[in-house]
């Protein structure tokens, strides 16, 4: 009796040149995509839990005309992520803008006093926002430019202001 199937020694490579193919046609470009989406929403959500963290730290420390304390605490804590230099040296600024609500209509406008850090001189909101980041990390290994991201902007009503009413004194 006759086996009709070939033995193994003589089978052709087409299986090989398929997996190929299809390895370099659909795997490997889904593979690359998968890593890239990933890590653009890492970025996306490390920023977003990093404007919220600024704007809390703003909310709760004494105001400041250059905001040098709140940029300062945050570009100390940058959480860990790719492009993380971009926020701590680059070209990702960090915005801070104070406000007071007017008592007669409830508006916003811009927050301005005299001295900083004092009993008598607490902001009502503080806006705290990210802007100019280009997510590069992974497309720069392939040869893409980077994707620019929009603004990130979180805003909070002041808690204390970094002051203690009853002593009558502000801590930075």
């Amino acid at each position: 009796m006759r086996c009709s199937l070939r033995p193994r020694r003589f089978r052709s490579g087409q299986t090989t040149v398929e997996f190929a193919l299809i390895y370099a046609s659909v795997l490997l470009p889904l593979t690359v995509g998968l890593i890239y989406i990933s890590e653009l929403l890492w970025v996306w959500h490390s920023v977003v839990d990093f404007t919220r963290q600024g704007a809390g730290y703003a909310a709760t420390h004494c105001w400041e005309s250059s905001a040098a304390n709140v940029v300062g605490f945050m570009r100390a804590n940058v959480p860990l992520m790719p492009d993380r230099d971009q926020f701590q040296n680059g070209p990702a600024q960090i915005g801070v803008t104070y406000y007071a609500v007017d008592p007669s209509s409830g508006a916003l406008s811009p927050f301005g006093c005299d001295t900083d850090c004092s009993i008598s001189c607490i902001p009502d909101e503080v806006t705290v926002t990210v802007s100019g980041y280009q997510f590069g990390y992974f497309v720069a290994y392939l040869g893409l430019p980077p994707v620019p991201l929009p603004n990130f902007q979180t805003t909070q009503p002041i808690e204390s202001g970094g002051c203690d009413p009853e002593q009558g004194t502000c801590l930075p």
